[in-house]
């Protein structure tokens, strides 16, 4: 993974407001890929997600968006945006399972290891289409909806707390060392930047060990604390 120091430096388009941005440091940092930090404002300003300029990076208007001059491609949504990064710089599969062709069954392609491959993708899978969402909702009702609606609110409280259960049940098979029981993997980075932000949801801890434990370990990584640190002091455009 050090040959990946001798690359030109990708750019993570991000804003130090929304999760997202943060698992995308948080795997360049793992895998010591060069990179700088632009950050942007919400709007649509010259220098917000929704202006003309940002729009011509990602035409969604938000972020983050990667830039890679190594591979001159822009990859937009953060779990493509992870894909890409994964299978361009982590070589060795040290944070996500590889593929390997079946030898027992002629043109179809498997792993070694198929069920670990599907662990890997499912989880993902209920982070970016359930348990981000529904904390999403949850963050916007109880903060910046123009009209108080208590019930949107409560319902959406109400997934995000059933997200943790289904998180905290997962996490007690590692002791909550990991998502995955096979170790730490590129799924915590998914998750943590979401799970981190529970007090601005609303939510908290008390019922939920496993997840506490987990942010725990997982702030303590090193590449946690030099991707807040990047995002943090980036370029504001």
């Amino acid at each position: 993974m050090s040959s990946n120091q001798a690359l030109m430096p990708l750019v993570l388009h991000a804003h130090v407001g929304g999760p997202n941005p943060f698992k995308i440091a948080i795997a360049l940092e793992a895998l010591s890929v060069p990179y700088t930090v632009k950050v942007w404002e919400f709007g649509d300003a010259p220098n917000g997600v929704k202006g003309e300029k940002f729009l011509e990076i990602n035409e969604n208007g938000r972020v983050p968006a990667l830039e890679d001059p190594n591979t001159n491609t822009v990859s937009w949504e953060s779990a493509a945006i992870m894909t890409h990064v994964l299978h361009t710089y982590d070589r060795e599969h040290a944070y996500h399972p590889s593929h390997h062709p079946s030898e027992d069954v002629p043109g179809v392609a498997v792993t070694a290891n198929p069920q670990g491959l599907i662990d890997f993708d499912k989880w993902i899978a209920f982070l970016i289409s359930t348990l981000g969402p529904m904390m999403g909702q949850a963050n916007w009702f109880r903060h910046y909806n123009a009209i108080k609606n208590d019930d949107a609110l409560e319902r959406y409280t109400a997934q995000s707390y059933r997200c943790f259960d289904v998180l905290e049940g997962q996490l007690a098979k590692s002791g909550g060392e990991s998502v995955l029981a096979t170790g730490y993997s590129a799924v915590d980075w998914h998750f943590y930047p979401w799970v981190a932000g529970y007090g601005f949801t609303g939510l908290n801890l008390d019922k939920h060990p496993m997840i506490k434990t987990w942010l725990e370990v997982i702030k303590g990584k090193g590449e946690v604390g030099r991707a807040y640190e990047k995002i943090g002091k980036g370029e504001k455009v």
